[in-house]
């Protein structure tokens, strides 16, 4: 008997979000069919792929990422350099000079540093905190004010500090709130419900559920995205049928097998490509299971996803 193959397309569908201005403006969400399932339905937006840069330059940059950058001197060459990565829809500036602490980043070197990086790339932008929940709301205000027209997406909103960046960077400056949950679908539907009723549009709203590099619990951000996918798509929730977005950089170059040199662990082979496959497994898995966009560091890392979307596309 000769195989027939039965659609799963749903009447439900993620929530399509843009994020930039202009031509290069980039549009997450919008599928009616399950993760990477372009064999049931035609996928409206493919994935899409950020590459992070810091405030601090490539001051404490893994040396995996230091070729590529060379002789960049200043965080807007950084910026545009990163911007013209084979593979890269958007960029995504983390603030970590600004966690607090000695020496920690002002408010206003936020801002000046996040119109810098504005000015120079043509891609969208996202921004993302120090992981201080307060710090972040103060640096989201006056950076969504700055970058007012840009549409920028800001990452996160927590649970903690939800009503200050949503009405801040939601609708002061109707710029795109991050919403961060802990692995946890329902965390993350409430931070959702939160920041709609404050007032914030569902399509203005992506979800943050959480990372972890391969191997590190990572089990259980997969099955929280696929829970939230099957919500969303099968049971017509619209409360979880926001894009999901998922930093991988940051996880997956903090662990030790991206971290140990050669010289310590010889029989791990090379550093630089450990660190790159750890990437590459944890962004495609993100994928799999239902991210709209991973955010990656290396640009061997992003050539390769890029490629992998492309070819199920």
């Amino acid at each position: 008997m000769a195989f027939v193959q039965k659609p799963q397309v749903y009447k439900s569908a993620i929530n399509t979000v843009e994020l930039g201005a202009g031509d290069r403006k980039i549009a997450l969400g919008g599928a009616t069919v399950y993760p990477l399932y372009s064999f049931d339905a035609p996928i409206e937006n493919a994935p899409k792929i950020g590459v992070e840069i810091s405030d601090l330059g490539l001051e404490g940059a893994p040396k995996a990422m230091l070729d590529y950058y060379g002789d960049c001197k200043t965080i807007a060459e950084v910026a545009k350099k990163a911007a013209a990565m084979p593979g890269a829809d958007f960029v995504c500036l983390r603030f970590d000079g600004a966690e607090p602490g000695e020496g920690e980043r002002t408010v206003e070197d936020c801002v000046k540093i996040a119109k810098e990086v504005a000015a120079a790339i043509d891609i969208p932008l996202v921004i993302a905190g120090c992981k201080n929940s307060q710090k972040d709301a103060q640096i989201f205000e006056k950076v969504a004010e700055a970058l007012t027209g840009r549409n920028v997406l800001f990452l996160s909103a927590k649970e903690e500090n939800h009503k200050t960046v949503g009405a801040s960077v939601g609708l002061a400056y109707s710029q795109k709130v991050g919403a961060e949950s802990s692995v946890d679908i329902n965390l993350a539907k409430q931070l959702n419900v939160l920041l709609t009723q404050l007032g914030v549009a569902k399509e203005n709203i992506i979800m943050n559920l959480g990372s972890a590099a391969a191997g590190y619990g990572f089990e259980y951000v997969a099955s929280t995205i696929e829970r939230v996918k099957l919500a969303a798509l099968a049971q017509g929730d619209a409360m979880l049928q926001m894009p999901v977005v998922t930093p991988v950089a940051s996880e997956t170059w903090s662990v030790k097998e991206a971290l140990i040199s050669e010289d310590d662990m010889p029989e791990w082979g090379n550093q630089e490509q450990r660190g790159i496959q750890m990437e590459i497994v944890t962004a495609a898995a993100c994928l799999a299971a239902g991210s709209d966009a991973v955010i990656l560091k290396h640009p061997a890392s992003v050539a390769t996803i890029s490629a992998m979307v492309a070819a199920l596309m």
